[in-house]
């Protein structure tokens, strides 16, 4: 089997060069990502996938919770103040569930960064998932890189005027059904749609699609890596999350220096040459446009494509990938050492091999354990334990509760008989979608009763229907004959209970009277 050894030089040169560095405020420089080809180009596709499936499907999720409450899995119903995530239900006093979930994505994004560098901007920041969706949708509608560029630099004509119009509309295609995807997590998704469509809708539902479809459209269709260089701060958060063991995409040049485009006629003339071959196919697939050979830099998001690149060109050659690769800077430096001898010379590739020509023993790798390192276990402990309070707050939240308010004006009133009257607002909140007949009893007090206003009877305990998912207010008097008042303050306990599900809650109590009630 032959082994191709001639690489094609692509004309393709970073947007900021370390060699040609720019003035700060300069026309944007327009880049056309080249088509990558290979395992982490495979990966991107997947997450854009599973991300995008999620987010334009998840509205039209059925999900049966009863005649009493909506069907829809995952809904926000703002009218209602209800949040609907499949069989959890979350009411306003409970956002603490919500701000718990928003504290666990921040510790993930934290040990993502902290282990892998910046995987959530290369893979599944929507920055980056609707603009790999918008560069294939291009590269579908006007070629690969080349063709692109040669359509850019052309003269206006009809062709060019319909390949650019019909690039444009499907953007705003794909603009509106991001925008018309976001308002069906606020009402039930088949309803609002027809009342989209028909004209019907509220004005706020019309409102937030043209804000969202300008926005991706303006966003992930125009403005592309600009947005992740000079709109986002996360590239300036990150450095304080990275230190010598976080993997991030690295240039081998303990490897690849001196790079050479001829590196035969070099290597017979006894130059030492590097496995570089100077193609600039790293670059050219590159979507942020920079060149991954000058080092680390800010607009590096990590997506790997580069890698994916230079593992081709390597495969071509006969060479062993991972000229460009996840590396750690603890690793860089050990192989650097060994490259330069210690620092104490230019870099010889020829250090780094032995007498058969490959990679020596000696070379740092990486290893999936190299990861797992203490700052790991802070994070994974500390998004484990937010996780763990989420799940036993969940599990153990009251579905019945009561909350009870005492009138100020007047705080007591003296009846015909001497008797002493209080009056309370209690409030009875059925947190689940079913109706409940909710037994509210007295206890303490003695020889009080209560007194409902709507029914007739007065005793110390009396059943009420609340509705599903709903908050009943009820306006209730205690009555306590004077013989009994034993203090100007006393304590007493309302309890209420379902019978059928054997729910209980109590809300404590006090009960006023005159200084001298006798």
């Amino acid at each position: 089997m032959l082994m191709r050894t001639e690489v094609e030089r692509l004309d393709a040169e970073a947007v900021n060069s370390a060699r040609k560095r720019g003035p700060l405020y300069a026309a944007r420089t327009k880049i056309f990502p080249k088509r990558a080809e290979g395992s982490f180009r495979r990966f991107k596709w997947l997450v854009m996938l599973v991300t995008l499936g999620i987010y334009y499907l998840t509205p039209w999720i059925r999900w049966d919770r009863g005649p009493f409450a909506p069907d829809q899995a995952v809904l926000v119903d703002l009218a209602q103040r209800r949040f609907y995530f499949f069989f959890i239900e979350i009411w306003p006093q409970e956002f603490y569930l919500v701000a718990g979930l928003l504290i666990m994505a921040g510790l993930g994004l934290f040990l993502v960064t902290s282990t892998v560098g910046r995987a959530w901007c290369g893979y599944a920041c929507p920055q980056t998932v609707w603009v790999d969706l918008f560069l294939a949708v291009e590269g579908l509608i006007e070629g690969d890189r080349n063709a692109r560029i040669k359509l850019d630099q052309a003269p206006w004509s009809a062709r060019k005027l319909a390949l650019r119009s019909a690039k444009h509309a499907t953007f705003l295609m794909i603009a509106v059904a991001t925008g018309g995807a976001w308002i069906f997590y606020f009402a039930d998704a088949p309803s609002l749609l027809m009342d989209f469509v028909t004209g019907q809708a509220a004005p706020v539902a019309y409102f937030t699609v043209a804000i969202l479809t300008a926005t991706t459209y303006v966003l992930g269709g125009l403005l592309r890596e600009q947005v992740c260089t000079y709109m986002c701060p996360w590239p300036r958060i990150q450095a304080a999350m990275l230190d010598e063991h976080s993997l991030t995409v690295t240039y081998n040049d303990w490897r690849g220096e001196p790079r050479s485009r001829h590196a035969k006629k070099a290597a017979a003339a006894g130059q030492v040459v590097g496995d570089c071959v100077d193609c600039n196919a790293c670059v050219a697939v590159c979507p942020m446009g920079i060149d991954i050979r000058d080092g680390q830099q800010m607009e590096c998001i990590t997506c790997a494509l580069c890698i994916d690149a230079c593992d081709n060109v390597m495969d071509r050659l006969g060479k062993e990938r991972g000229l460009i690769s996840y590396a750690t800077l603890a690793d860089y430096n050990s192989n650097m050492a060994i490259a330069t001898a210690g620092g104490t010379s230019a870099i010889d590739p020829t250090r780094v091999r032995g007498k058969d020509g490959k990679l020596s023993e000696r070379m740092a790798q990486f290893r999936l354990g190299k990861i797992l390192r203490p700052r790991t276990f802070v994070y994974c402990g500390a998004w484990s334990l937010v996780g763990l309070a989420l799940v036993y707050g969940l599990l153990t939240r009251d579905r019945l509760e009561i909350n009870v308010l005492q009138d100020r004006n007047p705080q007591h009133v003296v009846l015909s008989d001497g008797a002493i009257r209080n009056g309370y607002t209690v409030k009875l909140l059925n947190k689940i979608p079913e109706p409940r007949t909710i037994v509210v009893t007295l206890e303490g007090l003695d020889g009080a009763e209560m007194f409902v206003v709507g029914l007739e009877q007065a005793d110390r305990s009396f059943p009420v229907t609340v509705e599903p998912d709903r908050l009943k207010t009820l306006k209730v008097y205690v009555r306590q004959p004077r013989e009994h008042v034993e203090d100007i303050a006393q304590s007493f306990r309302f309890v209420v209970e379902d019978k059928a599900s054997h729910d209980t809650a109590h809300y404590d109590a006090t009960f006023t009277a005159p200084e001298h009630p006798k």
